[in-house]
């Protein structure tokens, strides 16, 4: 039997992607769109406003009953809500959403020990499998002679509202979990300095409607590596949600992530 799915976020540009692969995946069957009160589409058909022809799943404000996962890729304040509705109905729940706070980000912890919740920075699966081998390559690095310098470029459309990028945060966290850095740099201008070694720079490019990419440089003396993941389409990132939705779907109350569903 299908696989009973919510798109929390259905109007926006990432839920209506999310309503048009759901609606096209046999594994899944898409039983709630939802969207805050107020919204000007409440009423309206989800898969014409995604512009993937009518299902029959009108934009709502409310989880229906029986619903086996939603998926949660809207904005911190959709988010907490949807948080709470997931929480009263037992419901597992993937966060996609980025720019949570740390309120909201221990609020889904918190939540994680009554439900199943998969939250993550990026639900690309090619982004996911970066930070492995960024983290392979920290490992490798964090003890070598003339020392690695760390610097992380990420691009994105626009419309995005926080910067860095969550998933360019995350490459960060990983980073220096394995080799030290305890300085962070948001960019450079005027005479910062000679670069100490302990430090991560971020650097955030806001360009036309890029969906997104991250490029993380470990700079030696006289040898560079860099490891690059692009996305060519905001799709990459429904995918790998939905994808997470499945194995989440019947897990056991505790926080997951993409390297759970990668077998990582």
């Amino acid at each position: 039997m299908a696989l009973r799915v919510g798109i929390n976020g259905a109007a926006g540009r990432m839920g209506q992607r999310l309503v048009a692969l759901a609606s096209a995946d046999n594994e899944l069957s898409l039983v709630a769109a939802i969207e805050h009160d107020g919204h000007a589409r409440l009423g309206s058909d989800a898969g014409l406003v995604a512009g993937a022809g009518e299902l029959g799943v009108p934009l709502g404000t409310s989880l229906p009953a029986g619903i086996d996962v939603v998926v949660d890729f809207s904005v911190p304040e959709a988010t907490e809500a949807i948080l709470g509705a997931c929480l009263a109905s037992k419901v597992p729940l993937v966060v996609a959403t980025t720019g949570l706070g740390e309120k909201l980000e221990s609020e889904i912890r918190r939540a994680a020990e009554q439900i199943p919740v998969l939250w993550a920075p990026s639900m690309s699966l090619a982004v996911n499998l970066a930070m492995k081998l960024s983290d392979t390559a920290a490992r490798a690095l964090a003890d070598h002679p003339t020392g690695a310098d760390v610097e992380i470029i990420e691009r994105h459309h626009r419309f995005k509202e926080d910067a860095p990028s969550g998933t360019a945060l995350k490459f960060g966290q990983i980073i220096a979990d394995a080799m030290g850095q305890t300085e962070v740099r948001h960019g450079r201008s005027g005479r910062p300095g000679k670069r100490p070694h302990g430090e991560i720079g971020y650097h955030a490019v806001r360009t036309g409607d890029n969906p997104g990419e991250h490029t993380i440089i470990f700079a030696l003396l006289g040898e560079t590596l860099e490891i690059l993941v692009r996305a060519t389409s905001r799709d990459c990132y429904a995918h790998g949600a939905l994808a997470a939705a499945k194995f989440l779907a019947g897990k056991p109350p505790g926080l997951y992530g993409m390297n759970d569903v990668l077998g990582l």
